[in-house]
C-alpha cells in the first residue's frame, strides 16, 4: 500500500492556451515530500502572494498533525505511546481512520493503515530490501492490524496492542488537496486545479469557459510520457487520484518487489495490475479507494469498486502492452473524458 512517500503516478499538467496565463494565477512550491502546484482564478482578482501564504501555513499544519517523518507531529506521538488506555487526539484524525476503515473492510483488509511495521521489515522505508524470513514476518503481522485500533470517540483513540503504529501517508495526500481546495473556496475562488505530488482536485472552468485538462502518465519505471489525456466536464469539485506500482519497487535476484504491501499477507503484491486511477468527488476517498484498489489488483478490485460504486481505470502490464479496464461506474460517468 501507498506509505510515506511521494508517488507521482499522475502529472497535473494544465493544458491550457498562452492568452490565458494572465487570467489564471499560479502558486508552486514543495510540501510532503514533493511539489504541488495551485491554479485558479477569480474575478475579484485575488491576492497571490496572500493566497500562497495562506497554502504554506495549512500545509505546515497537517504536516505536525500527520506526518510519520516527524517525531514531533501528533500522530507519530501517538504512535511513541504505548499505552493500551484512550488517548486523546485530534477529531481530524479519527475522522481519517473511520474513512479508511471503511475502504479497508471493502478490500476485506488488503487496504491497512496499520501497515507500518511491514513496511520497516521489508526495508522499504530505509530504501534497502531486506526480504524477512517466514518466522519475522509472522511475528510482524501480529503487530498489524486495523482491528486493533479502536476508536473511542471522536476524539480518542485506543491500541489493542502497544506497539500498533498508525500511517496516514496513503490518504493525507488527498485529504491535504481536499484542505488546499477548501482555503480557496473560503477565499471566494471557484474555479481553481489543486494538485499535490500528482493528486488533484478541480472545480469550476477555465477564465474561456472551457474545462480543466490534465494528463494521465503512462506507467513506465524509466520515463514519463502521458498515457491519456482527461478532460474534466464537472464544475462542482471533482477528484481524480491515482495509486501505482512502477515508480517504487526493488529488483533482487530476478525477481521486482512493489511497495505496495497486502496487509493480510505482509507481502509485496504480485499482481500485474501497474496503477489505478479512481475519480470521486471527495478527494480523500479517492485517494484511499485507488491505493486499496491497487492492492487487490485488477479482478478483485474490479469487484471491489462495482460492489462501491467507485469510478476507477485499472492499468495492467501484461508483456509490453498496457491493457485498460473500467469499472462500471466509471464506464457510466459524464463527469470526465478520457482520451
Amino acid at each position: 500500500m501507498k506509505n510515506s512517500y511521494p508517488l507521482l503516478t499522475v502529472f497535473a499538467v494544465l493544458l491550457s492556451a498562452c492568452d490565458q496565463s494572465a487570467e489564471v494565477q499560479k502558486i508552486a512550491g514543495y510540501a510532503q515530500g514533493t511539489t504541488y502546484h495551485v491554479s485558479f482564478w477569480s474575478a475579484q482578482a485575488p491576492d497571490r502572494l496572500a493566497i500562497k501564504k495562506t497554502v504554506d501555513e495549512e500545509f505546515d499544519r497537517i504536516d505536525k498533525l500527520l506526518s510519520n517523518y516527524r517525531p514531533d507531529s501528533t500522530l507519530e506521538q501517538f504512535n511513541a505511546n504505548l499505552s493500551t488506555e484512550a488517548q486523546a487526539v485530534p477529531e481530524e484524525i479519527v475522522s481519517l481512520i473511520e474513512q479508511a476503515r471503511v475502504v479497508s473492510e471493502a478490500s476485506h483488509g488488503c487496504y491497512d493503515l496499520t501497515i507500518k511495521p511491514l513496511f520497516e521489515l521489508w526495508g522499504f522505508k530505509g530504501e534497502q530490501l531486506t526480504p524477512p524470513d517466514a518466522q519475522s514476518l509472522e511475528a510482524t503481522l501480529q503487530q498489524v492490524g486495523f482491528g486493533q485500533l479502536e476508536v473511542v470517540d471522536s476524539s480518542h483513540l485506543r491500541k489493542r496492542i502497544p506497539a500498533l503504529s498508525v500511517d496516514i501517508s496513503s490518504i493525507a495526500q488527498g485529504y491535504s488537496v481536499k484542505q488546499i481546495a477548501g482555503l480557496l473556496a473560503r477565499q471566494g475562488i471557484n474555479d481553481y486545479l489543486v494538485e499535490i505530488g500528482g493528486e488533484l482536485e478541480t472545480r469550476g472552468k477555465k477564465p474561456d469557459g472551457q474545462p480543466w485538462r490534465v494528463a494521465l502518465e503512462k506507467p513506465l519505471s524509466g520515463e514519463r510520457t502521458m498515457q491519456k489525456v482527461l478532460t474534466i466536464n464537472s464544475a462542482e469539485p471533482f477528484a481524480v487520484m491515482t495509486s501505482g506500482t512502477y515508480r517504487h519497487y526493488f529488483d533482487d535476484n530476478g525477481k521486482r518487489y512493489s511497495h505496495i504491501l497486502d496487509a493480510k499477507t505482509g507481502a509485496p503484491v504480485d499482481h500485474n495490475t501497474v496503477s489505478v486511477t479512481v475519480f470521486h468527488n471527495d478527494p480523500t476517498q479517492a485517494d484511499a479507494w485507488s491505493t486499496a484498489l491497487l492492492c487487490l489488483g485488477r479482478a478483485a478490485g474490479i469487484e471491489a469498486a462495482d460492489k462501491a460504486g467507485i469510478a476507477a481505470l485499472f492499468i495492467e502490464q501484461q508483456g509490453e502492452a498496457f491493457n485498460e479496464y473500467s469499472s462500471a461506474s466509471l464506464t457510466g460517468l459524464d463527469a470526465v473524458t478520457i482520451k
